[in-house]
């Protein structure tokens, strides 16, 4: 048996069930100091910080999790149109990138000072597409449900329960 650094990890815990609709939980996997199992219906997704953030790098990080759901929203978005409006879309793919940049670089923001979050959305488009295909597919994609609630003024309530 190969040996490990450091102490062992804890067991892991079984995954919290899911079983209202629109419903997730999140809770300590207990298997690394930052691993969390996510429960979302029948599914469950494990995120994690990296190795060299210290966590055990056994799955995304939460803002690669933020990126994949805008990410497949808008993949399932560009696909619901494509398929409603007959187009010759043969697939489509997204590539996501998230940093911080200096406010006073970012041309079209309202903030001037500080910060400002910035995602990149790449987006492949296959198939024999015109142009205008092409283009109003892009205009779709900045109204894919995920899109929106990111633009969207937001709030979000937290309460201890326990």
């Amino acid at each position: 048996m190969p040996e490990q650094d450091g102490p062992a990890a804890p067991a892991p815990r079984a995954p919290l069930a899911s079983t209202e609709s629109g419903v997730v939980t999140v809770h300590e996997a207990g298997d690394g100091p930052y691993s969390q199992d996510i429960v979302a219906g029948n599914y469950v997704i494990r995120a994690d910080e990296p190795v060299s953030a210290g966590g055990h790098g056994t799955g995304p990080t939460p803002h690669e999790l933020l990126l994949a759901a805008l990410g497949g929203c808008t993949a399932i978005t560009l696909r619901m149109y494509a398929d409603r409006k007959k187009w010759p879309l043969e697939n489509v793919s997204v590539r996501l990138t998230h940093d911080r940049i200096h406010a006073e670089d970012c041309k079209n923001c309202e903030t001037k000072a500080g910060y400002v979050d910035r995602i990149r959305r790449d987006i492949t488009l296959e198939g024999p597409l015109d142009a205008g295909q092409k283009a109003r597919l892009l205009e779709i994609a900045d109204k894919c449900p995920v899109h929106r609630t990111l633009m969207s003024e937001k709030v979000i309530e937290t309460r201890l329960t326990a």
